[in-house]
């Protein structure tokens, strides 16, 4: 809301002080979002507009705006202005209304100029809205307070004197929202509840209003701190609610004390974009939630004032305003939706640029601003410049726009309902483009290869089955670290340049980490074994309180069997972790002169894991490192020459030789660890005139791992940062799974299917990440599909719901081209606690991940889910006649089968084998076999034929070999059966998801929940700290765990079991 943001003698004489501002600063924001999916451009704005001079600065305003020019000039001032559907049509409020000081609400038609009043001309009103589908107008007002003339009355007598109230926004408790009808110009009243009720919108679709209200503050008893900061500040106690459109069914959505205001809606309608002031008011961030009020994320953080976000029309993007210039400067900003990079400078003419929203058509922007003669409030208006916003935003321009849909309904119109090698291969042709620059997650090429899918998936008469009616369902997942400008190293008085002296590591602890002297551990090396074998890098040393100084890698002369040996004790993470656990302050990693990597200092990989050490980690180049030897009065290369051969050697103090002054270091370490959003498509062929009670699904994953910056890229040095176009991995498997789509939609169509449960077909994102994006669908599945048969209590279902997910040991996986098929990646979210199955709702799940290279055998894995599906595959194989291995591996393979197998649902996975292209830029289109491809969509789309229309679901019953279960993805020979939960979040420890039945930790009393903090008095901050853990365990030898378990730490015996 505007709400008198500026009073009338001067721009700024709301800031009184500095400790005031936050009361003094009202910032209630309002409006919000509504906008259809294609509306059309407003017409000619009023008559004579004034031009606003181009902007005096350099910066992105001249990009991003022309034509600028004010809309508004009558009254006192004006502000928040809001569009209807079609963008014909503005509200918003003024101080123009003769005998009444305070804002009313007016409506402009943007093509003739005309301006209305809206409100009842009584009173106090902000916040208008028009509804998009009615076009009735909300609003707020207080003309139903009976002091309401009075109180304007006594406003006018104090402006007479020349006096102004200290702060102009009183959050008034007799604010209500109202409605007025388009077609009667009846005022239907929408709360009536007491305390500030106001900066009100409509949803999307006209059925929903998020507003803000102060209301608990006068409806239950307050804490001592809140009515403390509710005295000093009613916005203290705002949060944000929603209802129907009629007023009915408020629900609270936020519960943070400090202010929670200005919610808008998406486009799509289905999240909710906010801002959150701190509790003190000091500063306010930009926040986005779902609007049932989960998943909320912060989008910014500016620690200042950002407030009024707004969505563009494409939800790519927000556009919003802050103080980072200064408190007489407020400026617009844009930020992207995903949170993704940092907020962007819009504007950068002087004066103040407040409120800022877009047409309906995403192509204009309108905002309030001081920027005129007067320098009081008035709305303007620009054209708004899209493709540069993107640009900035490091968002490509095919983002918003349609190539996607018309690729995709090219295909359908092209590809026929048997199965073609050409119909894959013109799906693995638009999938493995370059511009979709291999399909990462969260990325404009992910965003684009799911349009197309759900597109085709649309042409073929699939339902949208995504969330909220759509085809999509977002999820969440850690989408890498960012340095901020804070990170600073130095020695002494002297400053060391940020990469290009030296660089904190992305796993580093947080936080000012004091100086302290420097003491080299060599290799930084603990390895067991015998008194013979054993290696220990800090032997007789004393690093507590001190900065540890230690190469990288291996000694660089140990024959191959020691470097296998000592291989997995060299991690980084691994040292830096036998550092903390020594009481080291932080560790300083050290390439050294007899190293053959390239590359000095170590990267800063923004896509690694988020878990982090609680010391610091730093990288620095072996020049600084050699200065710190040589006062020492050392040599460096002699020093690690003598370390390369094996045998370990004490560690010493690095102290200036003349003894004269202490060597010592400090550091700021601040890392920012961001999350993203990736999204699924899940579309439903019905096969009933209502949804059916059980499902069967068929799914692909369609992301891929972009440009390969991760860890999981096995391309070469020479292939660095190019294209991984993922044609096997994965736009196969979606190649052969549209086909089975449209296979079974035609069959269905036509009647020859008479299918009992209808067909869902999912392309899942986040698989190569850690299967995010299935983990995210079986776990809000009951909110997708609330219709689907709720599972009875399962035998199996229960006893194998956790099999595939004891990853004691997954964190350290070799990431070769037997991968695949050898061994799980950490899943996303891990089981839930309780394992509800889903099973019979899903009756069964079909994966479909690296079928397009077919040589000698397909691989079905999956067969030991259930007894049922040896003959099923080997009878709707007969028409198809391809060669088989069929695998009862099914609770630890390394795809979306295991996110569904984990709920009790019998799978198969098709797959055709491991390859020297697998994770490389050489996985490219031309390299598949096609007619094998089909060969497996035709097989894939008979078993699902089956499934169907068969009057009963296969049964659930895991019967994968001896010990199959317990197969281990590194060789760790002790095992816990612990279920890491991976979606623990910033929990310092490893938390439980689940136990194994049976298992160690079952019967020491572990359960879900619980937190590993310390195994064998080894401490335990992350899921790395806790394989290196297991590594030590010997079996059968009882060992300690300290769990925190409610809030309490409590101890249990763990007794190690054996893998083999």
């Amino acid at each position: 809301m505007f709400c008198q943001l500026f009073s009338s003698d001067q721009s700024f004489s709301w800031v009184a002080s500095f400790a005031n501002l936050p009361k003094a600063l009202c910032l209630t924001l309002g409006a919000s979002f509504a906008l259809l999916a294609t509306p059309a451009t407003y017409g000619q704005t009023a008559a004579h507009p004034e031009v606003v001079e181009k902007s005096e600065g350099s910066g992105n305003e001249a990009k991003l705006l022309a034509q600028t020019r004010q809309i508004t000039f009558a009254g006192r001032k004006a502000g928040e202005g809001y569009f209807s559907a079609d963008g014909k049509t503005m509200v918003f409020q003024s101080e123009r209304e003769e005998g009444n000081p305070f804002y009313q609400i007016y409506k402009m038609d943007m093509e003739t100029a005309d301006i209305t009043r809206e409100s009842t001309g009584t009173g106090k009103t902000t916040c208008a809205w028009i509804d998009p589908v009615h076009g009735n107008i909300l609003f707020s007002s207080t003309h139903t307070d009976p002091q309401a003339v009075e109180k304007q009355k006594a406003e006018i007598a104090l402006r007479a004197k020349g006096e102004q109230r200290r702060y102009s926004w009183d959050y008034d408790p007799h604010y209500d929202l109202f409605a007025k009808s388009s077609d009667t110009g009846e005022l239907t009243q929408l709360t009536s509840e007491e305390g500030y009720d106001a900066e009100g919108s409509y949803s999307p679709d006209g059925s929903q209003i998020a507003f803000a209200s102060n209301r608990q503050a006068y409806n239950r008893k307050l804490t001592e701190r809140e009515q403390h900061l509710f005295d000093q500040d009613p916005a203290s106690m705002m949060e944000i609610y929603i209802m129907n459109a009629d007023g009915s069914n408020v629900r609270q959505l936020t519960d943070t004390l400090g202010y929670d205001g200005g919610p808008f809606f998406s486009p799509d309608g289905s999240r909710i974009c906010w801002r959150r002031f701190t509790p003190d008011g000091a500063s306010a961030e930009i926040y986005t939630m779902r609007v049932d009020g989960t998943d909320q994320r912060r989008l910014t953080n500016l620690q200042a004032m950002s407030w009024a976000p707004y969505y563009h029309p494409s939800g790519d993007y927000l556009i919003f305003t802050t103080n980072v210039q200064g408190f007489d400067n407020f400026e617009l900003y844009m930020v992207r939706a995903d949170g993704a990079g940092e907020p962007v400078r819009v504007t950068d003419t002087p004066k103040a640029d407040l409120l800022p929203v877009f047409l309906p058509s995403g192509k204009q922007l309108s905002w309030t601003s001081t920027r005129t003669d007067s320098g009081r409030s008035q709305i303007f208006i620009a054209d708004w410049n899209d493709a540069e916003a993107r640009k900035l935003l490091g968002i490509e321009e095919g983002e918003n726009n349609d190539d996607d849909r018309s690729a995709a309904l090219a295909s359908a119109g092209a590809t026929s309902a048997g199965f073609s090698p050409a119909d894959i291969g013109r799906h693995v042709d638009y999938l493995t483009r370059a511009e979709l620059n291999g399909r990462l997650t969260g990325t404009d090429g992910e965003r684009r290869a799911t349009a197309y899918v759900a597109a085709y998936l649309e042409s073929l008469g699939f339902l949208p089955a995504g969330r909220d009616g759509s085809w999509f369902q977002e999820f969440e997942f850690p989408a890498g670290s960012e340095r901020t400008a804070k990170n600073h190293f130095s020695q002494n008085d002297q400053k060391f340049v940020s990469d290009k002296q030296w660089r904190p590591l992305s796993f580093s602890g947080n936080g000012d980490f004091d100086s302290a002297e420097l003491v080299f551990a060599g290799y930084g090396l603990q390895v067991p074994g015998t008194p013979e074998t054993e290696y220990d890098s800090y032997v007789h040393l004393d690093v507590a309180g001190k900065w540890v100084v230690v190469l990288r890698d291996l000694p660089q002369d140990i024959t191959a069997d020691e470097r296998q040996r000592m291989a997995r004790y060299s991690d980084p993470r691994r040292k830096a972790a036998v550092a903390r656990d020594h009481g080291a302050r932080g560790i300083i990693f050290v390439t050294g002169p007899t190293s053959k990597v390239r590359n000095r200092l170590m990267r800063f990989d923004r896509d690694a894991s988020q878990a982090s050490v609680s010391i610091a980690v730093i990288s620095v180049t072996d020049e600084v490192a050699m200065e710190w030897f040589k006062s020492a009065g050392k040599n460096l290369q002699e020093v690690q020459k003598s370390l390369d051969g094996g045998e370990p050697q004490m560690g010493f103090v690095l102290a200036n030789s003349d003894k004269k002054s202490k060597l010592q270091v400090s550091a700021t370490i601040d890392i920012l660890r961001k999350t993203g959003i990736g999204r699924n498509v899940v579309g439903r062929l019905p096969v009933a005139k209502t949804p059916t009670e059980q499902i069967v699904i068929v799914g692909a994953h369609v992301d891929h791992l972009g440009r390969g910056a991760g860890s999981n890229s096995l391309a070469s040095e020479n292939e660095q940062d190019q294209v991984h176009f993922g044609a096997d991995d994965n736009a196969s498997g979606v190649g052969a799974m549209l086909e089975v789509a449209q296979s079974i939609a035609s069959q269905v169509r036509s009647g020859q299917l008479k299918a009992k449960r209808d067909l869902v077909i999912a392309a899942w994102s986040g698989e190569e990440l850690g299967l995010f994006g299935s983990q995210a669908f079986v776990t809000e599945f009951n909110e997708l599909f609330p219709y689907i048969q709720k599972p009875a209590v399962h035998p199996h279902a229960a006893a194998h719901a956790h099999a595939h997910a004891d990853t004691d040991g997954d964190a350290h996986a070799d990431a070769d081209a037997d991968a695949k098929k050898a061994a799980a990646p950490p899943t996303a979210h891990g089981a839930p606690t309780d394992a509800q199955s889903l099973y019979p709702g899903i009756a069964a799940y079909l994966n479909l991940d690296m079928v397009g290279r077919l040589r000698e055998k397909l691989i079905v894995q999956g067969i030991g889910s259930s007894p049922a599906w040896e003959a099923t595959v080997q009878r709707r194989n007969g028409p198809v006649g391809l060669a088989m291995e069929l695998d009862k591996t099914s609770s630890r393979l390394p795809t979306d089968a295991a996110s569904f197998v984990s709920r009790g649902v019998p799978i198969l996975a098709f797959f055709t084998g491991a390859h020297e292209d697998y994770h490389t830029p050489r996985d490219t289109a031309d390299k598949l076999n096609y007619e094998g491809a089909s060969q497996i969509a035709n097989l894939t789309a008979l078993i699902a034929r089956g499934l169907l229309q068969d009057d009963q679901p296969i049964p659930f019953e895991m019967h994968e070999g001896e010990q199959a279960e317990d197969a281990p993805r590194v060789r760790l020979t002790a095992y816990l059966g612990t279920i890491p939960d991976y979606a623990q979040g910033d929990i310092k420890g490893l938390k439980l998801s689940g136990v194994a039945k049976r298992g160690p930790a079952e019967q020491a009393g572990l359960r879900g929940g619980d937190i590993i903090v310390e195994l064998a008095g080894r401490k335990i901050e992350n899921i790395y700290d806790y394989t290196y853990a297991i590594e030590a365990l010997k079996i059968g030898e009882p060992v300690k765990a300290k769990i925190l378990r409610d809030g309490k730490q409590i101890e249990r015996s763990i007794t190690p079991g054996s893998r083999d």
